[in-house]
């Protein structure tokens, strides 16, 4: 399972969210867009699985809350049971940077009737 998967299944259960928001913005050298991986009326939110490729996970939530002007909001998914490096540093700072982060169980899905 991916990461799309769980943005797919959890952002309107858990967060009454939209998943795959674009917003577009400019900055000194012209104009780009960003895609949220999930967004509802006060937060945006930010998904990664425990592995390396979450360490922008803070940046990307910080950047949407800048645009939005919601509350950036960072959910790890637990694949494996264990409180990992990569869960660790996120956490971590996520906590110096003051964003809201919380970590799901991957087996919260089977509750949420998601087959495999």
């Amino acid at each position: 399972m991916n990461e799309a998967y769980f943005i797919a299944l959890l952002c309107g259960a858990l967060f009454g969210g939209q998943p795959e928001t674009v917003h577009e913005f400019t900055y000194p050298g012209g104009a780009a867009s960003i895609r949220t991986d999930c967004e509802n009326g006060n937060r945006v939110i930010e998904f990664g699985l425990d592995k390396r490729s979450s360490l922008d996970s803070i940046q990307q939530a910080m950047f949407a809350a800048e645009i939005t002007g919601k509350e950036p909001v960072v959910v790890l998914i637990d694949t494996d049971g264990t409180m990992g490096r990569f869960e660790w540093r996120i956490a971590r700072a996520a906590n110096v940077a003051g964003v809201p982060i919380r970590i799901i169980p991957a087996e919260l899905t089977d509750s949420l009737g998601a087959g495999g």
